[in-house]
């Protein structure tokens, strides 16, 4: 199996090494400046002895090398910083994320295509159009990412293994997106039987700034580690076929009331990509959330 990562910045070259780390697929990485993906690549490389894997892991500069990818993995983008929003990178990213697709859909049409880059559901949004791929061959990564960090809140809240934690988090990546209590458990126990509203809140809201959050601390540069988890843990579904339930950005065609849109909600992931869109029954209010985010991640797609 080939997974080809677009774009060798921290978010692109710390995936590579997770995927090399899991040996589950040998994995090729692209970037426009010259030697960045090969140097790193190397460098992931040489670690193979120490932790025992046995994939090859190579760089270029050279988009024929994507060639017979099984997926593509886009994460090249200008990254946020210090009092930018996600849709600061707007013109920027959708200008690259149309170039890579024009790539992608020259050098390897067949391979299933997960965006990274933001602002995400529209970046999403932009790749599904260029690609005009079967759906669900095209997603973004979001709500895994949104949900891990959820969890993180929650389980150091409590004080229990983080393990234990099963978050849900739907929407847009974004001010507007989604935490949802009551389908996040811990050990089976729904987290409304767990803390007060107030707590809840709290956390949730937390959860919505966990990316600036870290981009404030780290002011030259945003999140790469959490991300690049998800990323491959989502890949790794695909290459096994475990058909692992994680929250995705999709296109939605008449899927909670919404059409022609990108937005975070759950899916099964499988051989095929994003197979299944799964509609979770939401109260009234979170209904309404959803349409907001909709509608937030819409006029951004206007702009494009």
């Amino acid at each position: 199996m080939k997974v080809s990562i677009i774009g060798a910045g921290n978010v692109g070259a710390t995936t590579a090494q997770r995927l090399a780390e899991l040996d589950i697929a040998d994995v090729m990485m692209l970037d426009v400046v010259e030697g960045l993906a090969q140097g790193k690549a190397l460098d992931i490389a040489q670690a193979a002895p120490v932790m025992g894997y046995n994939v090859d892991v190579a760089g270029t500069n050279d988009y024929r090398d994507i060639s017979s990818s099984d997926i593509v993995i886009v994460t090249a983008g200008i990254a946020r910083k210090p009092g930018m929003d996600r849709d600061d990178l707007l013109a920027t990213n959708i200008k690259i994320t149309r170039e890579v697709c024009s790539h992608i859909q020259e050098q390897t049409p067949d391979a299933i295509i997960m965006t990274v880059t933001n602002p995400l559901d529209v970046t999403t949004y932009a790749a599904v159009k260029c690609m005009q791929q079967e759906r669900g061959r095209v997603f973004g990564m979001s709500g895994l990412l949104d949900s891990s960090r959820f969890a993180t809140f929650i389980a150091k809240e409590i004080g229990c293994n983080v393990r234990d934690v099963n978050a849900m988090v739907l929407g847009g990546h974004g001010d507007s997106m989604i935490p949802l209590p009551e389908y996040t458990t811990v050990s089976g126990i729904p987290l409304t039987k767990m803390m007060e509203k107030e707590t809840i809140d709290r956390l949730v809201q937390r959860t919505v700034n966990a990316g600036a959050e870290i981009v404030g601390y780290l002011k030259t540069g945003s999140a790469f580690y959490a991300p690049s988890a998800a990323i491959a843990i989502m890949t790794e579904a695909i290459l096994k076929d475990t058909k692992k339930i994680v929250p995705a950005s999709v296109y939605l065609d008449g899927e909670y009331g919404l059409r022609d849109i990108c937005l975070g909600v759950p899916v099964k992931i499988g051989k095929n990509g994003a197979e299944e869109i799964i509609e979770l029954k939401l109260t009234k209010e979170q209904e309404q959330a959803l349409k907001q985010s909709a509608e937030d991640v819409h006029q951004s797609i206007l702009k494009i």
